[in-house]
């Protein structure tokens, strides 16, 4: 649900003094948006991406340089690839999801190629919607939108995404179609890559389907956003495209799930103290006391996904904190949050021994000096 407008108005005002005078936002994307799903209880992302603040920029301030990111070599083939899946009206792309997710249908022979053109993000958010109704009263056809423009309401601000393509049905139901430039060898990508683009495939499905909702009438129900996704990506080691059919069920339902858990922005902003700014030109001081302002949930799957990882590794390492180890050690140790805490509860110094935690610690550091015993012997 939108925020009222007074309301909202006055957050927006609210973020854009976090980030700083004159400095622009910077879009929250569905990578970003699948990155803040899959750690919720951050607070300090969700602030961060919620205000557009650029995370690299803060991170090299911070003494923390990311390393997280697309080469820029990765990004003009990347260009390249999409420019060739998309050439012709998006022939060989529609003929790939005929092929691969609609073989009943008509083969894509004309399809229509909507310009979604509009004066910035709700402007095109508008303008996408538009089509997308006109494409699902005329059922029979096909008809590719080329980089639409999404909304999606992230803990009570919107997102404005850009899925690659969207391809209505002759039925008139939905596609999302992801184009990466990492390789299909012999059918098959790298899991993690695929898996990365599942997740954002599945964040563009959930901001089509609050889409299908509002065109939902009684006259007609809402248009069925399908749950396969089209990955075209190279064939082997050509630039020929090639495509695999993609069930995202899963990470949908992980998705919206994790995106409920997020505490609402503003929430986060008014816990904020006065004058709080995250402006990379402050001095480092000022800039650290502002981020360490707001709590973070540290785990080393943020090295893959978050420019400010490497700060937080290193806070959290301050701190002996267990969740440095990983989100399954941190699971297994119950109460014990810190290094110190784990240490002294094997050694019998502290911790409730009726703990199955501080019982399977104590059970493990008896072995442990049971089989340095015997290797002395």
């Amino acid at each position: 649900m939108p925020l009222p407008r007074t309301r909202g108005t006055a957050l927006r005002q609210q973020l854009a003094e976090l980030r700083g005078p004159d400095v622009p936002a910077k879009a929250l994307d569905a990578r970003a948006l699948a990155a803040l799903a899959a750690n919720p209880g951050c607070a300090r992302r969700a602030i961060l991406d919620g205000a557009g603040v650029n995370k690299t920029a803060l991170a090299s301030a911070l003494g923390s340089p990311s390393a997280f990111g697309q080469s820029q070599f990765a990004l003009t083939r990347g260009n390249a690839f999409e420019a060739k899946v998309k050439a012709d009206g998006g022939a060989e792309l529609l003929r790939l999801v005929h092929e691969k997710l609609d073989r009943s249908a008509e083969p894509p022979a004309d399809a229509h190629v909507p310009d979604l053109t509009a004066a910035g993000p709700q402007g095109r958010t508008a303008r996408t919607e538009l089509e997308l109704r006109e494409a699902t009263a005329h059922p029979g056809a096909w008809t590719l939108l080329d980089h639409p423009m999404l909304a999606l309401d992230v803990a009570g601000s919107p997102a404005y995404l850009e899925p690659d393509a969207v391809v209505v049905h002759p039925d008139g139901t939905w596609t999302v179609v992801e184009i990466k430039s990492f390789p299909l060898l012999d059918g098959s990508a790298d899991p993690a890559k695929v898996g990365a683009a599942a997740r954002q495939a599945a964040v563009y499905v959930l901001a089509l389907e609050e889409v299908a909702a509002r065109l939902a009438s009684e006259e007609s129900p809402a248009p069925r956003v399908r749950h396969r996704a089209l990955l075209v990506c190279p064939r082997d080691f050509s630039n020929l495209p090639a495509a695999s059919a993609v069930d995202i069920r899963k990470q949908r339902a992980v998705t919206a799930r994790q995106l409920a858990r997020l505490t609402r922005i503003e929430d986060i902003a008014d816990a904020l103290p006065e004058g709080t700014c995250f402006s990379p030109e402050l001095p480092v001081e000022e800039l650290t006391a502002a981020v360490e302002s707001v709590p973070a949930t540290y785990a080393p799957e943020c090295l893959s996904a978050c420019e400010l990882a490497f700060h937080c590794r290193a806070r959290s390492r301050e701190e002996g904190a267990v969740t440095t180890l990983g989100r399954p050690v941190r699971a297994e140790l119950g109460g014990l949050t810190t290094v110190e805490e784990v240490l002294a509860a094997a050694r019998g110094e502290a911790g409730d021994p009726g703990d199955p935690a501080v019982a399977a610690l104590r059970r493990a550091a008896a072995l442990r000096a049971e089989a340095l015993e015997a290797a002395c012997r």
